[in-house]
């Protein structure tokens, strides 16, 4: 089976003229200000149109926490293995 046309790279180039990425748009936060992303909730308070979505405070709290336990197995794995190997 042979191609019955070839497309040039003028017509290619001219197909995809159109098929550029734009810059994303944002919106000011209506409680704090900051800049988001349109249709999205705001990173910064939680909120979405004047409406509280996430509370950010606890999200980070929670993260902050897992962190520290984190590193405190790190640093247990770190000073000579497990408690059983420690108590014997």
């Amino acid at each position: 089976m042979s191609v019955r046309m070839r497309s040039n790279k003028a017509h290619t180039g001219n197909r995809r003229s159109h098929h550029g990425v734009s810059e994303t748009r944002l919106s000011a936060c209506v409680k704090c200000g900051a800049d988001h992303v349109r249709h999205q909730m705001c990173p910064k308070c939680g909120t979405y149109r004047g409406r509280e979505v996430l509370d950010v405070k606890s999200v980070f709290e929670k993260k902050q926490a897992k962190r520290k336990a984190k590193q405190e197995l790190i640093r247990g794995d770190s000073q000579g293995g497990t408690e059983a190997e420690r108590s014997s």
